[in-house]
């Protein structure tokens, strides 16, 4: 069946279901685990007055290390799961524009089959307006998704 899933997490209590719910699936199907956490390019100030102010404050130099900690901590957490399920799991951090794009190319990249993720389960105006990761993803994906709530 599955035999390499991906788990995209932001550390939140609904994307650590969703690493629960593939740390279960593994277990049963003997499969390996990318744990994988898409983090934010950077975004210098736009206007010069403020690219000025702002250059020691907000470098881009301090916006990696900021969000390569906060990464290596969501990271951990799912680790954490995974192993108190005995299950092996890799983790990995990259950049992207946007999170679904990043997804995909990491499942693609790495020959992933299957990509287990949250989904709020917005509907209606909220749905349409805030969009929704997940819903990108299972539209451009050619890999299976299970989407955990």
């Amino acid at each position: 069946m599955y035999k390499h899933i991906l788990v995209p997490t932001d550390g939140s209590p609904l994307s650590l279901k969703a690493v629960k719910a593939a740390s279960d699936l593994a277990k049963t199907l003997k499969a390996r685990v990318t744990a994988l956490h898409v983090t934010p390019l950077f975004r210098p100030p736009m206007m010069e007055e403020a690219a000025a102010a702002y250059t020691n404050v907000y470098s881009e130099a301090a916006f990696r290390e900021s969000t390569q900690k906060s990464s290596a901590k969501v990271l951990a957490k799912a680790k954490t799961a995974f192993e108190a399920n005995r299950i092996e799991c890799e983790t990995t951090s990259v950049e992207g524009e946007t999170p679904w794009e990043s997804i995909i190319a990491t499942a693609d990249g790495r020959k992933c089959d299957l990509i287990v993720m949250a989904s709020h389960g917005r509907r209606g105006l909220a749905g349409v307006l805030l969009g929704s990761e997940t819903t990108k993803v299972l539209t451009h994906s050619k890999t299976p998704v299970l989407v955990c709530r």
